[in-house]
């Protein structure tokens, strides 16, 4: 397996699905329309969504079943950056090398857009269930799994915990249990319902979840890294966001050297977790997912 051909395989699949579901069409209210799908082709990695479909194939599922889920997780993943870099949030004028919405459509379209894409998601995997007559319980574990990760018990959740934590110093547990909800959260979503709708067994929910956890908290240590050190072109934002805006980072606590050691004490763990899986071609996929995490540098 190549790990980059797979990423832009996956990618295709999960691209052609949002073109395909994402509204596009003449109407009073089509601006918003064109405010959602910016944001949404703007050239995002589609890691969510690719860690959903591999895990529903590493345990054995179809992955046209967890097509909607995954597209779905894409959506409430770009309303979440919409609205992060509104002003009242993080005021970002670039996302992935491009304009960020708010400076291209205007704040209240931004907003209505990331309100839009979020209630999109969710209308689509219920057209997909009542469509394809899909009643089995899995697919509400699914989407329940999702709904809690966006909320306030996860991304949103988090999110207040660290808006309020601006200009104030806190502690190691404190900034963990933001990062667990607004960044891991949805990462460990992406996994575990895929792997429901792939019909894994709790053995197989457990050891996907230590996964996704180490998964999850590295992705935002190595965000941090790069926010500090990354370069500017290959990330399309603007470096250094955290510092101006006076928030605690996993740098700024425990400085670079010791990050980059967390995040290779994670990426271990994540590789530990999958022992027992059979399926060898997919579990090295998600062995080199971790690695990427570890080194990635967009």
């Amino acid at each position: 397996m190549n790990f980059t051909e797979e990423l832009k395989k996956y990618r295709e699949i999960i691209n052609n699905e949002l073109d395909k579901k994402l509204p596009n069409f003449d109407s009073l209210q089509k601006s918003v329309f064109d405010s959602m799908r910016y944001s949404v082709f703007a050239g995002g990695k589609r890691i969510r969504p690719i860690l959903n479909l591999k895990a529903c194939e590493l345990v054995g599922g179809n992955i046209n079943d967890s097509l909607p889920f995954a597209v779905a997780l894409e959506m409430i993943h770009t309303y979440s950056l919409i609205h992060d870099d509104l002003p009242a949030m993080d005021n970002d004028d670039y996302r992935r090398g491009r304009l960020t919405n708010h400076k291209v459509f205007g704040e209240a379209v931004a907003i209505l857009a990331g309100d839009g894409l979020l209630n999109y998601a969710f209308e689509s995997i219920l057209g997909f269930m009542i469509d394809n007559n899909k009643n089995d319980i899995r697919y509400l574990n699914a989407m329940n799994n999702i709904a809690k990760a966006s909320g306030v018990q996860g991304m949103i959740g988090g999110q207040i915990v660290d808006i309020l934590a601006e200009d104030k110093e806190i502690n190691k547990d404190e900034l963990e249990f933001i990062h667990k909800l607004k960044t891991s959260a949805l990462i460990e979503a992406s996994i575990i319902s895929g792997a429901i709708v792939g019909g894994a067994d709790n053995e197989e929910i457990n050891k996907l979840r230590t996964y996704s956890k180490a998964l999850g908290l590295s992705f935002q240590i190595r965000d941090d890294i790069l926010d500090k050190v990354g370069d500017k072109e290959k990330l399309g934002k603007k470096v250094g966001s955290d510092e101006d805006n006076n928030k605690a980072t996993f740098v700024s606590v425990y400085g670079i050297e010791k990050s980059i050691e967390m995040t290779k004490k994670l990426c271990n763990e994540a590789i530990k977790s999958l022992e027992g899986f059979k399926n060898k071609e997919v579990v090295d996929f998600f062995k080199e997912m971790a690695d990427f995490f570890v080194h990635r540098e967009y």
